[in-house]
């Protein structure tokens, strides 16, 4: 019982007494119907302790009696316990009566030791549960964002990662912590839904399952982190000059995306409800201005030489094919083509192992640095590895950059469009916070400075 404190004092003493009660009088009308066996009485009673053994052993698997399930384990043992002592000792009375004068001694103590001497509540447990998964969660979008942006290098992908084990690695272990908090939470539910009003939760039937609603919709919102925490470790990079592109609006909606976490932690930590101005007003804005980036500079994000519309016949000069481009792109954009970047996969040689996610800094320094340069990133690129050697024949190494250059371009848009996803689904912890604060009656929100309306 220990880690659940009353609540499974209260749950567990439940089931414990009613398994003593129903198992003591089983046993004791069964003892009274072996007595007219006669010289079979001992058949009977090692019959009737299968029958039961399987009857209670299936019961207990049976989802809708999950709860019970220890009430049945006391069952099953109580009713053994009778009748096997009692067919001994020829008192099934006076063996039933102690099993139960004991049980309940031992209840009454454990109440009062974890109600009276040393309270401690499941529910205050699941509750900063889920106000640390908040938190949590937030802290790892942040992290994605900046090492996204920062180009930050893995001289190896720690295995541990890529085999979803437990890791120190800060962004990991965030949105980790939220993914696998699913089994806890509802062996916490499971104990909080036992106990009586006390402290701050005054009101009876309180609306526990709203917390595991809550954490639910969180959840929703930390499988989009994952994702992005995957396109960091992806093989096909975007080029870094082609990110800073779009660092503001990013940086602006993982600041304010992990805003809005942070602040419905702490309503649910402070159990207040939600202020008359949207939450969402600052990071909707900054998604739309994000998207809006997107449309005006998507010829960034894609191969713009493979377009249909515009094409120009081979051999005819593409001076005149170049967009205006303002001063943050011609950085980006050389004079070739569209789409052609400052990495140029073409000049990239093929390494012969599979293994080779490395800088071209010092192996044994233990920071990787925070923005890579045109030929440290072209170095960290290892998904040219895919290329493979036929005995006998040589792949065709152009088409094959065109193809990587292609998807590294496209692997932008793909954390833009996870980063705006993240965004819609904002929503709905929202709305299931909103159902929480108004089912848990929390308090109206504290007298604040009153902010900037959208």
């Amino acid at each position: 019982m220990s880690g659940f404190g009353e609540c499974a004092t209260l749950s567990k003493g439940f089931n414990r007494g009613l398994g003593t009660l129903s198992a003591g009088g089983l046993a004791l009308g069964m003892a009274e119907l072996s007595e007219f066996a006669g010289e079979g009485e001992e058949v009977v009673i090692i019959i009737s302790i299968f029958i039961v053994g399987f009857i209670t052993t299936y019961a207990k698997l049976h989802p809708t009696l999950k709860p019970y399930e220890y009430g049945f384990r006391v069952f099953l043992l109580t009713y053994c316990f009778i009748m096997v002592s009692g067919y001994r000792t020829r008192e099934f009375i006076h063996t039933a009566v102690t099993r139960f004068l004991l049980i309940a001694l031992g209840a009454a103590v454990c109440l009062v030791v974890n109600i009276c001497i040393f309270p401690i509540w499941a529910g205050e447990d699941l509750h900063g549960l889920v106000v640390k998964n908040f938190f949590n969660v937030a802290t790892s979008l942040e992290g994605c964002i900046n090492e996204y942006l920062n180009c930050v290098a893995y001289e190896r992908i720690p295995s541990r990662i890529l085999t979803y084990q437990a890791s120190d690695h800060p962004v990991y272990r965030g949105y980790r912590s939220a993914l696998q908090s699913t089994s806890q939470e509802d062996a916490l539910l499971g104990f909080a839904i036992w106990e009586p009003p006390h402290g701050s939760y005054k009101s009876f039937r309180y609306p526990w399952k709203n917390y595991i609603k809550v954490s639910g919709a969180l959840r929703h919102c930390a499988f989009m982190v994952m994702a992005l925490h995957g396109c960091i470790l992806s093989e096909i990079q975007a080029p870094a000059e082609r990110r800073q592109v779009f660092r503001e609006e990013l940086q602006k909606v993982g600041a304010k995306g992990a805003k809005v976490l942070r602040e419905i932690g702490n309503k649910i930590k402070n159990m207040e409800k939600l202020g008359s101005v949207d939450i969402l007003c600052q990071v909707s804005e900054a998604a739309e201005e994000l998207q809006d980036k997107i449309d005006r500079k998507s010829y960034l994000l894609v191969n713009a030489e493979s377009w249909e519309i515009g094409n120009r016949e081979k051999g005819q000069a593409d001076g005149h094919d170049l967009l205006n481009l303002d001063n943050d792109e011609n950085k980006v954009l050389n004079c070739k083509s569209y789409s052609e970047a400052v990495l140029d996969l073409r000049s990239l040689t093929i390494p012969k192992s599979w293994d080779c996610k490395t800088t071209n800094t010092d192996v044994n320094s233990k920071q990787a640095p925070d923005v890579l340069s045109e030929d440290k990133f072209k170095k960290q690129i290892s998904w040219t590895n895919g290329v493979s050697f036929v005995a006998g024949a040589m792949p065709n190494l152009e088409e094959e950059s065109k193809t990587y250059e292609s998807a590294s371009a496209l692997s932008l848009a793909t954390f833009s469009s996870l980063l705006i996803e993240f965004v819609a689904r904002l929503q709905n912890v929202v709305d299931s916070f909103e159902e929480l604060s108004q089912k848990a009656n929390f308090k109206d929100p504290s007298e604040q400075p009153t902010p900037m309306v959208c």
